[in-house]
């Protein structure tokens, strides 16, 4: 062969390896990996991507900084994955209230995770809980429930981390079902519902069982139902919505990441096996665990499988309730 030719043969199969490689090395460049988060800092899901972050730097040999975009539900965070570049250095860490419901319930969400997201791989399930501040007598749902016939008048404001999400559905669900005038009262995140929970500025709020543990083991808020199918390891004596006669909140939410559409596959994979890496590691699983989280890894695939699932659940729940967006 002509060494000219052979020369260029030998430099087009080395460009074509390296932009083959390119999405893998990406992480050994020293660039920034950045995690959207649509909540405040001091909430659970903050705090569970920084958690995260700490060990996914490691692995993934870069820097990885946690980035707050709170608001609306998670709704400026996603904005700000759609408009982010797709080379694997942006993620978002979502549960299903933005990914799967806030689409459904808000009108010019700004956003289309079908079109404008792929799922990278998902870490836990968790449920939600129905919450008492301690300034309420309320040990028990029963307990909250006649404290708010007799001191409130049949009347109380409950605290939810977003409007038009799972924990506002509840509440509506409980007023209607045991005929009472309780309003879901918004917060922008779990974390200012908390603040106003300790300092008794409200009585009652519904949010991850992350965002009430620490306070619930200290006694400075108390957890009095669950939702979910089962009893949580972490809340053994606390029982479920349904042994409470209130159904249809079995479906247990999820955690995952999520990237820009059109990020290379190679660097959804390398993201996906570093996040599984960690996830086996006791010091990052125990912890999650006792925050209240069922820990385990989901592929890019099964996370899909999943988040699609539970947007046709709520898709279903959100038409039975005559929900109109907003």
């Amino acid at each position: 062969m002509h060494p000219t030719r052979r020369h260029l043969i030998t430099a087009t199969a080395a460009a074509a390896a390296t932009s083959v490689a390119a999405p893998w090395a990406w992480a050994q460049s020293g660039r920034t990996v950045r995690i959207l988060v649509g909540f405040p800092p001091g909430g659970g899901t903050d705090a569970i991507a920084r958690m995260l972050g700490d060990k996914l730097k490691d692995e993934l040999g870069a820097n990885v900084i946690v980035d707050n975009r709170a608001g609306a539900g998670g709704q400026i965070a996603a904005q700000a994955l759609k408009a982010a570049a797709p080379d694997g250095n942006t993620l978002f860490l979502s549960h299903d209230h933005t990914i799967s419901i806030l689409p459904q319930v808000v009108k010019g969400a700004g956003f289309d995770p079908a079109a404008d997201f792929t799922a990278v791989a998902g870490f836990a399930t968790f449920v939600n809980a129905f919450a008492v501040s301690g300034g309420t007598p309320a040990r028990t749902m029963a307990e909250y429930l006649a404290w708010v016939r007799g001191a409130g008048g049949g009347k109380g404001n409950v605290g939810v981390p977003a409007p038009a999400s799972v924990p506002e559905f509840l509440v509506k669900l409980l007023a209607s079902q045991y005929s009472l005038d309780l309003v879901a009262a918004p917060y922008r995140g779990s974390a200012p519902l908390m603040a106003d929970m300790l300092a008794n500025q409200i009585g009652a709020g519904v949010a991850s069982v992350p965002d009430f543990i620490e306070n619930h083991r200290a006694g400075k808020v108390r957890v009095v139902a669950v939702l979910g199918g089962q009893r949580q390891a972490a809340l053994p004596d606390v029982p479920t919505l349904a042994e409470l006669g209130v159904a249809g909140f079995e479906d247990v939410p999820y955690y995952g990441l999520f990237a820009p559409k059109a990020t290379p596959a190679a660097a959804i994979a390398q993201i996906g096996a570093a996040l599984q890496k960690v996830l086996a590691q006791p010091a990052l699983a125990e912890p999650l665990t006792r925050m209240g989280l069922t820990v385990g890894y989901m592929d890019a695939a099964t996370l899909h499988a999943r988040e699609q699932a539970y947007t046709r659940t709520w898709a279903r729940i959100i038409r039975e309730r005559g929900f109109a967006p907003g």
